[in-house]
């Protein structure tokens, strides 16, 4: 049986969780990494693919995700420079 292929909402819901991490370095790898993603797979017609390339986006938000968790247990006590504020 084929899988189906994911609907708009679902492959845009891979780029709004980014969103939600609290780490810059995580939140902007992630966004980049799913912007790059869509671009790459942009003309793939076939729904396997679709549902492949859908999958595989998944597997690296868990990844992210995972990695998130551990860095919030090393965070550093200071901001990074790209998340504090000019005065």
């Amino acid at each position: 049986m084929a899988a189906a292929a994911p609907t708009r909402g679902e492959v845009l819901s891979l780029l709004r969780t980014a969103r939600h991490f609290s780490d810059y370095n995580i939140r902007e790898y992630t966004r980049r990494r799913a912007t790059d993603a869509f671009r790459e797979n942009r003309s793939l017609g076939d729904v396997a693919a679709a549902a492949a390339a859908y999958a595989d986006g998944k597997k690296r938000l868990e990844v992210a995700k995972r990695q998130a968790v551990v860095y919030s247990l090393y965070a550093p006590k200071a901001k990074s420079i790209m998340e504090m504020k000019l005065q």
